[in-house]
């Protein structure tokens, strides 16, 4: 007899994921001990081996729960267990920028790098699922956010693969048993103090109650859909912002003002990021204002970004550049 259908099929969605991978490369998973990114370390092993590929594991210890470190050594055991080759576990501190949930995701995903670069891997395997694209999506739309953060996660984003957007978390768990693995059920994704676990336990439930099932695949379809969208605008974006920089790297306004407001607001981001602005904390608000020194200018001095960070208009150009040096065509104002 074959495997377990939802085994069958997450060993499949992995060999598909990988596929590409140079032979004889390390491939990293990620894993909590969770069901989800277990049942991932489990299908891994199996296909890794048959695709003359490496595999290895990293768990990291946030270390907010007591007892976390004999969890991550107890993750460790498994995923030898398993046959992954190298195995660590990485202890990290959480900071509190950005809340909790982002505090933790950004130590995760620095300690994740590291251990890729360490190890020489060329791929690090996540365990998110399709549930999990719909929660980030819904999310999103709370947050008021833009189409690329509807657009949810990318199966593949740098050296990072999700395997697992098109199966269901009820799906993934079933392979996790099946495999004969006992994962280990988190009390965070529990507890409603975090805005995900509501989304998860109260409002998908009650959407699938009020508008019928299939709610979490037609939030992962609309992801799907506007993630080749935003990939659209920002490749013109790209094209967009190199045509309109001079030798000054100033910007030409003609040019942007001839540009649909969702390229040109996609182009007046890159080009405040790429001047020092942080992407976290640009907002769209700071954006649509420097969007005013193009499609409403009336003499204003300019517009003060993160990062100390100051876009200025000048003679047709606009300029980004740290607050308080002059730009060509500007005279410093006395002290």
């Amino acid at each position: 007899m074959g495997p377990d259908p939802a085994v069958a099929t997450a060993r499949s969605a992995v060999r598909e994921a990988l596929g590409g991978q140079p032979p004889g490369g390390l491939v990293l998973v990620a894993c909590s001990g969770g069901a989800d990114s277990l049942a991932l370390a489990g299908a891994l092993a199996f296909t890794a081996v048959r695709m003359g590929l490496r595999a290895g594991g990293v768990t990291v210890d946030h270390g907010l729960q007591e007892g976390s470190s004999e969890r991550a050594g107890e993750v460790v055991k498994a995923l030898s267990g398993l046959g992954l080759e190298p195995v660590e576990s990485v202890s990290v501190s959480v900071g509190r920028a950005g809340g909790p949930e982002a505090a933790a995701r950004e130590a995760r995903y620095t300690a994740l790098d590291e251990a890729a670069e360490r190890l020489g891997a060329r791929a690090v395997l996540l365990g998110h699922t399709l549930d999990d694209q719909a929660e980030t999506v819904l999310l999103g739309l709370a947050r008021g956010s833009g189409a690329r953060s509807l657009a949810g996660m990318a199966p593949r984003a740098g050296r990072y693969l999700r395997p697992f957007l098109g199966l269901t978390r009820a799906e993934v768990r079933r392979a996790c048993l099946a495999m004969g693995l006992a994962p280990w059920d988190d009390p965070h994704n529990e507890d409603p103090a975090y805005t995900r676990v509501r989304v998860r336990r109260e409002v998908l439930p009650l959407l699938e109650r009020r508008l019928g099932p299939g709610v979490s695949e037609a939030l992962a379809r609309t992801a799907a859909l506007l993630r080749e969208d935003a990939d659209a605008l920002d490749g013109w974006a790209v094209r967009a912002l190199e045509e309109a920089r001079d030798f000054e790297h100033a910007l030409d306004v003609r040019a942007l003002e001839g540009l649909p407001p969702a390229v040109r607001s996609r182009v007046l981001r890159r080009a405040a990021v790429a001047a020092g602005s942080p992407a976290g904390t640009l907002a769209a608000v700071h954006v649509a204002a420097v969007d005013r020194l193009v499609t409403a200018w009336h003499g204003q001095r300019g517009v003060d970004l993160p990062g100390g960070v100051k876009a200025i208009r000048r003679y047709g150009k606009l300029h980004f550049g740290p607050a308080g040096v002059a730009v060509p065509g500007e005279k410093r104002r006395k002290a």
